[in-house]
This record gives C-alpha cells, sequence and structure tokens, in this order.
C-alpha cells in the first residue's frame, strides 16, 4: 500500500490539538489500537478516512496529506502579498495571498518564487490615455511562451490569459497597479514594478500606434 499518509503527521497533528489516541479514535469510529497502528507505521488510513481524520484534527485533507499546516499571517489581504502555483501537468493557475497547501493531478503544489525580469523576459509598460499596456519582449510558440500577466494594487487583481501563438501583451487600467507579474512556461514567475518600468510620458492612443508602425517598418527593414 503506497504510504500517502505518514504516522508521524497524524501523530503530530493529533498531539497539537491535544487529542489522546482514543479520543481521536472515537470522533473517527475506530479503536484506538488502530490510531496507534498509524502512528507507528504498521498500518495507514483507508483512503475514505482521511478527510473526517482531517476534520478531526482541524486541517485540510491537502494539509494532512503533505504534513504542512498553513498558517497564514496575512489577516490584512493586501493584494500586493499575491502569490501563484501553477500546475505543470494542465497548466491551472491558483492565486493566493500567503501560504497554501493546493494539489492538482495529484502534484502538491507550492508558491512559484517571483525572479526579476530579465534580458530573456524583458517587460515594457506604456500609459497609454487612462490604462497601462504591457508588452513582454518574448517569443510565444507552443513550446515556449507567456502563459498570463497579471498586474496588483493593493485592493485588487487583474490577470489576463495568454496563448500560443498569440501576442504577449495586456492593457490594465491604471488605478491602483503597483506591480505586475507573468508567467514563463519554462522559466517560471517574473515581477517588476510599474514605477521601474513605466515610459514616463503617456501616450494618446495615437502616438502609441504610430510609433508601433514605425518599429514595425524599422524592423522589416534592417531584420
Amino acid at each position: 500500500m503506497n504510504q500517502y499518509v505518514t504516522g508521524a503527521t497524524i501523530r503530530a497533528l493529533r498531539e497539537q490539538k491535544g487529542l489522546t489516541q482514543a479520543q481521536l479514535a472515537e470522533r473517527l469510529f475506530v479503536s484506538d489500537k488502530t490510531v496507534s497502528k498509524w502512528e507507528n507505521g504498521k498500518g495507514y488510513p483507508d483512503i475514505v478516512l482521511l478527510e473526517s481524520i482531517a476534520e478531526a484534527l482541524g486541517v485540510s485533507v491537502a494539509e494532512l496529506l503533505s504534513g504542512q499546516v498553513v498558517r497564514n499571517g496575512n489577516v490584512s489581504a493586501n493584494m500586493l502579498r499575491s502569490g501563484f502555483c501553477v500546475c505543470p501537468v494542465c497548466g491551472n493557475v491558483i492565486h493566493s495571498m500567503g501560504e497554501v497547501a493546493i494539489t492538482c493531478h495529484g502534484v502538491q503544489l507550492t508558491r512559484a518564487e517571483t525572479e526579476p525580469s530579465d534580458e530573456k523576459h524583458m517587460v515594457f509598460i506604456e500609459g497609454v490615455e487612462d490604462e497601462y499596456y504591457v508588452r513582454i519582449d518574448h517569443e510565444m510558440t507552443k513550446q515556449h511562451y507567456i502563459s498570463f500577466i497579471a498586474a496588483l494594487s493593493p485592493d485588487r487583481l487583474q490577470v489576463v490569459k495568454l496563448y500560443p501563438e498569440g501576442p504577449a501583451e495586456a492593457r490594465f487600467p491604471v488605478r491602483g497597479v503597483k506591480r505586475i507579474l507573468y508567467w514563463c512556461n519554462r522559466d517560471g514567475l517574473f515581477q517588476t514594478d510599474v514605477h521601474r518600468a513605466i515610459d514616463a510620458r503617456t501616450h494618446s492612443a495615437r502616438e502609441l500606434a504610430e510609433r508601433r508602425a514605425l518599429e514595425a517598418a524599422a524592423k522589416a527593414v534592417l531584420g
């Protein structure tokens, strides 16, 4: 039988909860000898009991399986503390504002560590009237692409999903935006503060269109 939950985890959580083996057994409608076997590695609980065990111990099933109890200190719910977990199997993106215990497709996910933008993942931010136009200088092939761009402010999160062979760009209302995050399917999560990356001028939509046309013409001529 695969060891999907350890006896050490059950013992530690039981003791933290201040329960005896007999008291935990009573809540689960099993014998205290059964709980003792679990904790000593001589047997494992039936998978149908996992939800009941987690409830009795005051944790989630994900925390029970991982052996890591989440204590979230972001009580102010500041969106600038946002983080993302990305499933390597299906690409699901899960947002959190603190520590989490999440599984997807049987994989234990962790919050992605952010890195500053670099020469391979350069970001350009321009003020266009009442919006930020965000562009990532990155290929968008089916094998290597930017999956999403997010704009963070203290009280909100805005996310634009991107797709291979599409443009690596997005627009966000200016209001309160302090930070831009974006996910590369190969290299992970990158971030930049808006005030460090933004073009100091605010352009009209017409000026921006003319500038883009000149850039395209120059690229066609110079290669």
